[in-house]
């Protein structure tokens, strides 16, 4: 593992229980991310969603690989120490359910920054299987 928790956390503002990595992989700041999400059953949103048959809601693995990316960008030298918002969402689609047990794969790649904003296009695999893809927009600041 090339950043671990305790890393990431260096890195992103986000921390327990909205922190939804828990290792990247790989990494080329600026431009790719491959991060990992061990998701289990002790997760506070199973509690919920749905008691009779836990589905890890589409929105947080959206959140997940915007972190993600958030991490790619945050490591360049003009934006440490700062704060990526995420701005929008395009080209959403959710194809797989993910359960607890799962290892989501979170992969996203910059495909446009111009000053403090710009777009990522963000696959999430559980088992080499995409579960969720989109362009993630984001400003930072």
């Amino acid at each position: 593992m090339l950043l671990g928790v305790k890393e990431i956390q260096e890195i992103i503002p986000h921390r327990y229980p909205f922190l939804l990595i828990d290792g990247v992989e790989e990494l080329e700041e600026g431009k790719r991310v491959v991060a990992v999400k061990n998701v289990s059953m002790n997760e506070y949103f199973f509690q919920g969603h749905f008691p009779q048959e836990p589905v890890m809601p589409a929105v947080l693995i959206i959140e997940a690989l915007a972190q993600a990316g958030a991490v790619a960008l945050l490591r360049m030298e003009q934006f440490k120490g700062k704060i990526a918002y995420f701005t929008g969402i395009d080209k959403a689609k959710i194809r797989k359910k993910v359960v607890p047990g799962d290892v989501l794969k979170l992969e996203v790649e910059i495909i446009k920054i111009k000053g403090p904003a710009g777009i990522g296009k963000a696959i999430a695999t559980v088992a080499g299987q995409k579960a969720v893809e989109a362009e993630l927009m984001f400003f930072i600041s």
